[in-house]
C-alpha cells in the first residue's frame, strides 16, 4: 500500500498545522490535501474537516465539500458551521430539499445566526416552501435590520407565493439600503408591473436605468443584474447589452474554462447538436420547439437534450424524450459537471434556449463545453457573453444594422426566429356565453403576462375603448392584486371597470379553442406578445401590434410578417390606437383578415414546420462550416 505524506500520527500532526495556516492564507488547493492527508489519519476533530470542507468547496468540489461537512457534524453535530457550510454546498449542487433537511436536522435547540436564517430560508424557497421561508426571513432582519440580502431573500420568497406587492416593498427597502443594488432596482420594477401597479413606474424606471448607467460605467467584476427586468420597460437598446455584460461578467466569475473542444464532425459527418433548458414540459417554449425536435434531419443531424427542468408527466414532455436520439437528465448537476457531461458528449453546437430567465443555467456555458455556442429563443435580447458565439434571428427581429446591440453575431432565419407547432389543437367549437363573453359586442383580447402590460399601453387601450364605447376588454387572468389594480386604473381613465373581463388560465387546448371569440387581439409594447401572438394568429384572431427599436418590440411584427399581415405592424401609439378603432369600425374588413389567417393556416410560413426545420438546420450547417474552415463567427444574413 502507498504510504501518503501522513502515514503516521506525528507526520498527521504536522500536515494538520500546515493546513491550518494555508486555510488562513486561503491557498485552498494546498490546504486541501494537507487537511485531507491529515484526516486521513486524526479523523476525530470537526474543525478540521470543516476546513477541508471549506477548501474543497472554494475549489468547486462541492460533493467531496458536503461529505466533509456531513463528517463534521457526525463528530459534534451541534456545530453550526459545519451545519451552515453543508447547507450552502446542497443548495450550489442543486439539492435544495437536502439543504432543507441539514437545516431542519439541527439538535433541538440550536440557535441560528442571521446568515443562517437567510440560507434556510432561500433553501427553503429553491425547494417550493416558500410559505415557511417567509418568518425564517423575518427573524433575519429583527437580528439585522439593515441586510440587504435579507430583504431581497424575502423579496424573493413573496415573489414565489405571488405576494407581488409586498415583494416590491421588499426590494424598495433594499434599493433605500443599497441604492446601486440592480438586483433590487430590477425586481422592483418587474413586480410592480406583475401587480399592475404604476404610481411610481416612471420614478422607479428612470432610477433602474440610472444605476444600471452609472454601474455600467465601472463594469465591476461580479455585479449582479436582472436583465430580464428591462424586457419590459421603456429603455434605450444599449442599456440591455449593459446589464447582460454585468451578469454575464457574474456568472463567468471563478470559472476557468474546459480544455478547448477539438471539431470532431468533418463534413459529410453527423452534427451533434445539444439543446439546454429547463422548459422541457408543458411550457411556451416547448410548445413552440416540439415539431423542430421531431423534423431534425437524423441522417445529418445527432440531437442531444440537456435537461435541468422538472418532468411535469404531461404528454409534451413524453413527445419531446421521444423526439430526439439523448437524452440527458443534468438537473443534480453543477454547471461545471453539465459542461463537462457536454463536452465528453463530443457536441459540436450548443443552443441554450434560456438566457437569463427564469431556473437558468447560464453559467454552463460559460466553461465552453462546445466549440460553437448559440442563444436563441428563451431570451429576446443579447446575452453578453464573450462565449456565445451566435444569436439567432431574422431579418426583422435582428436587423444587421441592429447588431452592436449584441455581443454574438447575428445569425438569420429568412421568415421568422419562432418556431411553431402544426400538431398544436385547432379551435374547438366554443360560445361566447362559455366564457361570459357578450354576444353583441366587439371584444379586444390581450392574453400576454399581465407584467408586459405598461402605463403607456394601457393609456392606448381605454383611449380605443372610449372611442368604441359599445366594446369590452378580455385580458388573462394573472393574480388578484393586478386585476384589483387594473379596475382601478380603468375607473382612474374614465372607463367602467366592468368592461374589463378576465379568462382564467386553462389548458393549451381549452385556451386555443376560446381565442377566436375575440375579434381583435391588442398586443403590448416594449414587449410584445411570443406564443401568444402565434396562438392568436394559428386560430385565426387578427393581432394589432406597435413595433418599436428592441427585439421584444418586434416580435409580432415578425409573426405578422411571416403569415403576409404586414398591415398590423404599426410604429406608433396614435397609428395603433387609430387602426384599432378602424378595424373595429369595420367588421368586413377583421373577417378578412380572420379569412386570411385561416385559409393560408398551412401555407403561411410561419407555421411550416418543414420548412422552418430545414433553415434552421442550413443555419447550423453555415456556423459548422466556417468553424471547420478555421474562420471565427461572422454575422450570417439570412440565405
Amino acid at each position: 500500500m502507498r504510504q501518503t505524506a501522513a502515514s503516521s500520527p506525528l507526520a498527521a500532526r504536522r500536515r494538520l498545522a500546515a493546513g491550518r495556516e494555508l486555510l488562513k492564507q486561503h491557498r485552498w488547493r494546498d490546504a486541501e490535501r494537507a487537511l485531507g492527508d491529515a484526516v486521513a489519519v486524526l479523523d476525530g476533530n470537526a474543525f478540521d474537516w470543516l476546513g477541508l470542507a471549506i477548501a474543497r468547496q472554494k475549489l468547486g468540489a462541492l460533493d467531496a465539500a458536503q461529505a466533509a461537512a456531513r463528517r463534521a457534524l457526525e463528530i459534534e453535530p451541534r456545530f453550526l458551521e459545519a451545519r451552515e457550510m453543508l447547507g450552502q454546498c446542497l443548495l450550489q449542487l442543486n439539492r435544495p430539499a437536502e439543504a432543507v433537511a441539514a437545516y431542519e436536522g439541527a439538535p433541538a435547540g440550536t440557535v441560528f445566526g442571521h446568515d443562517s436564517l437567510l440560507n434556510h430560508g432561500m433553501a427553503l424557497v429553491h425547494a417550493d416552501r416558500a410559505g415557511e421561508a417567509v418568518p425564517l426571513l423575518l427573524q433575519a432582519i429583527a437580528l439585522k435590520m439593515d441586510s440587504v440580502p435579507a430583504y431581497l431573500r424575502l423579496g424573493g420568497a413573496f415573489k414565489r407565493l405571488k405576494m407581488y406587492e409586498e415583494a416590491v416593498e421588499c426590494f424598495r427597502t433594499a434599493v433605500a439600503l443599497d441604492p446601486q443594488n440592480l438586483t433590487a432596482h430590477g425586481f422592483l420594477v418587474h413586480l410592480d408591473q406583475f401587480a399592475c401597479r404604476w404610481q411610481h413606474f416612471d420614478a422607479d424606471v428612470a432610477a433602474f436605468l440610472g444605476a444600471l448607467e452609472r454601474t455600467s460605467r465601472e463594469m465591476p467584476q461580479g455585479q449582479e443584474c436582472t436583465p430580464f427586468a428591462l424586457v419590459a420597460i421603456p429603455h434605450d437598446p444599449m442599456a440591455m447589452r449593459h446589464a447582460a455584460q454585468l451578469e454575464a461578467a457574474r456568472q463567468a466569475r471563478g470559472v476557468r474554462p474546459l480544455p478547448a473542444p477539438r471539431w470532431v464532425r468533418r463534413a459529410g459527418e453527423r452534427l451533434r447538436v445539444g439543446y439546454l433548458s429547463s422548459d422541457f414540459y408543458q411550457h411556451a417554449t416547448a410548445m413552440l420547439i416540439a415539431e423542430v425536435f421531431e423534423r431534425h434531419d437524423r441522417e445529418r443531424f445527432e440531437v442531444f437534450v440537456y435537461s435541468h427542468g422538472r418532468d411535469d408527466g404531461s404528454p409534451m414532455r413524453r413527445r419531446l424524450e421521444a423526439a430526439v436520439e439523448h437524452w440527458v437528465e443534468v438537473g443534480p448537476l453543477t454547471p461545471e459537471q453539465t459542461a463537462r457531461r457536454i463536452r465528453d458528449d463530443g457536441v459540436d453546437l450548443l443552443i441554450d434556449l434560456k438566457g437569463y430567465t427564469q431556473d437558468h443555467r447560464f453559467q454552463t456555458l460559460a466553461y465552453r463545453p462546445a466549440p460553437l455556442q448559440v442563444a436563441w429563443l428563451g431570451f429576446p435580447a443579447t446575452t453578453g457573453a464573450d462565449c456565445v458565439d451566435y444569436f439567432v434571428g431574422d431579418p426583422w427581429v435582428t436587423p444587421l444594422e441592429h447588431a452592436p446591440r449584441y455581443t454574438e453575431k447575428l445569425a438569420q432565419l429568412p421568415h421568422c426566429y419562432q418556431p411553431n407547432d402544426r400538431q398544436r389543437p385547432q379551435p374547438g367549437a366554443v360560445t361566447r356565453a362559455q366564457w361570459g363573453l357578450p354576444e353583441d359586442r366587439p371584444v379586444l383580447a390581450s392574453f400576454n403576462n399581465v407584467f408586459k402590460i405598461t402605463p403607456e399601453a394601457w393609456d392606448s387601450w381605454m383611449r380605443i375603448l372610449c372611442s368604441v364605447p359599445e366594446a369590452v376588454l378580455w385580458l388573462l387572468d394573472g393574480n388578484e392584486q393586478a386585476k384589483a389594480n387594473l379596475r382601478r386604473e380603468a375607473e382612474a381613465r374614465g372607463v367602467d371597470a366592468g368592461r374589463l373581463l378576465f379568462a382564467p388560465a386553462v389548458p393549451p387546448a381549452l385556451h386555443q379553442s376560446r381565442l377566436p371569440l375575440a375579434d381583435l387581439m391588442l398586443d403590448t409594447w416594449p414587449c410584445n406578445a411570443h406564443t401568444t401572438a402565434s396562438d392568436a394568429l394559428w386560430a385565426g384572431l387578427p393581432l394589432l401590434t406597435l413595433s418599436g427599436e428592441i427585439f421584444a418590440s418586434r416580435v409580432a411584427g415578425s409573426l405578422l410578417r411571416a403569415v403576409g399581415l404586414s398591415e398590423l405592424i404599426t410604429h406608433d401609439a396614435a397609428a395603433y390606437e387609430a387602426t384599432a378603432v378602424a378595424l373595429l369600425r369595420d367588421p368586413a374588413r377583421l373577417a378578412a383578415l380572420r379569412r386570411r389567417l385561416v385559409e393560408g393556416r398551412l401555407s403561411h410560413p410561419l407555421f411550416d414546420s418543414a420548412r422552418f426545420t430545414a433553415d434552421l438546420e442550413a443555419l447550423y450547417e453555415r456556423m459548422a462550416a466556417r468553424a471547420r474552415a478555421g474562420l471565427t463567427p461572422e454575422h450570417l444574413p439570412a440565405a
